[in-house]
């Protein structure tokens, strides 16, 4: 049982929480909106930006416009009647089954889910955590927690039940004959959060094939659906012309039907591949170096990406408000041009479904120059943040590439607590995207990353040729100019990647 760990005064939105001790006489306060999710000073999502490095938030009041209107459910009593295909996230209790390590991880991993539900539009009544060696191959939770999950659903007027682990279509359907409510589990509850965030048309094709690869064996069958349609030669009185069909049950048919709409998005998305790789191809063919930012979920990876370049990308206390990937320009203090991408947040059990539909956008993060790796130091577990993330990247094939690891939200960690961190990474950058410490010390440490010039050439560039000169400036370094009857004489430094562009310029000999 997840017991109330609010500190006293805390402000933050807080979710009821009944507790074994509390459910008597009241409900308990749920610590912070799930404790993944950091205390503030008033509501997150609704607290306005510092417009000075976050820009104008125009899709975050987009994305606030809509909201759940409490006590209007629609929801059917009949769990047989549910339409698994578009979850109604309402009132709901948390499970989960932990058979190793200890309570605390199990603890920080169900506030973790509840967060996602919150996310998702939800409101947490309750969390269960049950210690076994392994889950109930049936019904997920004991005989015996499956018996009092009921009680306390129809106690709480629950109507949705959230696992904290993906679970098989038959513990999924074993457990609603039990509880009488709908079950999910934490793969939909992200799924779920991923389609009302998708925004570009590549982000919607990519998050629809992974709900379909995520439904295609969980679709449910019962009365007509079952029955199958005639097929080839019918007998039997009334049977006949009209009535042959493909001899396919309705589910045979759905499933035929997901098939077909998978084998199109992905023929989409790997449409759309091409013009990716162009512009990728451009930067490098201009030798402009990347620096991907790269995170755990609600770390602040845009809020970072406001403070360098004021970028004005959503930024919103929430998981998952990022799923586009967001390119930027930005400029070493030497003149040294390069990109920094916004990509997507990793989670703790990201489906399987999400890492290979997302991995174009992932993509940025194999390609890129350097690895901004932000964790969020203020988080009750920052030790599994930084593992779940070189989990991902090493997925992607991106282990080698140079990588900073940003302690972000560094104004709400303690003096101790930076101790602690300090010994997981002692190279880490203590950061603040709110007040701005360590962005100093960050961009000197990409810039010393970075691809730097160190080919000097001695060059007469004709003064025709002033592109040229401004891709010496932009992608060089420029050690002296002087100005000849024939051109301009520039002596730089460049790198490998643009040197074979000034061949035919090039003073053999060297200048005299």
């Amino acid at each position: 049982m997840i017991e109330p760990t609010a500190p006293e005064g805390d402000d933050v939105v807080a979710r009821v929480l009944a507790s074994a001790d509390s459910r008597a006489s009241g409900y308990a306060l749920f610590g912070g909106p799930a404790a993944a999710l950091q205390p503030a000073s008033g509501p997150a999502h609704r607290r306005p930006p510092d417009a000075g490095h976050d820009g104008e938030q125009f899709d975050l009041d987009d994305r606030n416009a809509l909201r759940r209107v409490a006590g209007l459910s629609t929801e059917l009593q009949d769990v047989t009647e549910v339409e698994y295909r578009q979850l109604r996230l309402e009132n709901v209790i948390l499970i989960g089954v932990y058979s190793q390590g200890t309570a605390t991880d199990a603890e920080n991993s169900l506030r973790e889910l509840a967060a996602l539900a919150e996310t998702a539009g939800a409101t947490v009544l309750d969390g269960l955590l049950q210690r076994r060696p392994h889950p109930d191959p049936s019904t997920y939770l004991g005989k015996g927690k499956a018996a009092e999950l009921a009680g306390l659903v129809q106690a709480l007027g629950a109507d949705t039940v959230v696992a904290d682990t993906e679970l098989a279509p038959s513990q999924r359907r074993a457990l609603e004959d039990v509880v009488k409510v709908k079950v999910i589990d934490r793969t939909a509850v992200i799924l779920d959060i991923f389609s009302q965030h998708a925004k570009s048309r590549e982000g919607k094709a990519q998050v629809e094939l992974a709900q379909l690869e995520y439904l295609l064996p969980r679709l449910r069958g019962w009365g007509e659906s079952m029955s199958r349609q005639a097929g080839g030669q019918v007998g039997g009185a009334g049977a006949g012309m009209g009535s042959r069909g493909p001899g396919e049950t309705k589910i045979e048919l759905d499933r035929r039907r997901i098939h077909t709409r998978m084998a199109k998005l992905r023929k989409q998305i790997a449409e759309m591949k091409p013009a990716r790789e162009a512009k990728r191809a451009n930067r490098r063919r201009n030798a402009v170096p990347s620096v991907a930012i790269a995170g755990y979920t609600n770390a602040g990876k845009s809020s970072l990406l406001n403070r360098i370049t004021k970028a004005g990308v959503l930024v919103e206390n929430a998981l998952f408000a990022t799923l586009d990937a967001t390119v930027r320009k930005s400029a070493t203090d030497d003149g040294r041009l390069y990109t920094l991408t916004d990509t997507v947040g990793f989670v703790r059990n990201l489906p399987h479904q999400l890492v290979e539909a997302f991995r174009s956008t992932l993509e940025e993060v194999a390609d890129s120059d350097v690895i901004v790796h932000v964790v969020d130091g203020s988080h009750p577990d920052p030790g599994s943040q930084l593992a779940t993330v070189r989990d991902v990247i090493g997925e992607v094939g991106a282990r080698g590439i140079p990588e900073i690891v940003v302690f972000n939200k560094s104004d709400l960690i303690a003096d101790d607590d930076r101790l602690v961190l300090r010994g997981l990474e002692p190279r880490a950058i203590f950061a603040s995207a709110r007040t701005g410490e360590g962005i100093d010390e960050l961009l000197a440490v990409i810039a010393e990353l970075l691809p730097s010039p160190r080919i000097e050439l001695d060059l007469l560039v004709p003064y025709e040729r002033g592109d040229l000169i401004a891709a010496l400036h932009e992608q060089g370094k420029v050690l002296s100019t002087e100005y000849a009857e024939t051109g301009t004489l520039v002596t730089a430094l460049v790198t490998e990647a643009i040197e074979a562009q000034f061949a035919d310029f090039v003073i053999t000999g060297g200048r005299d």
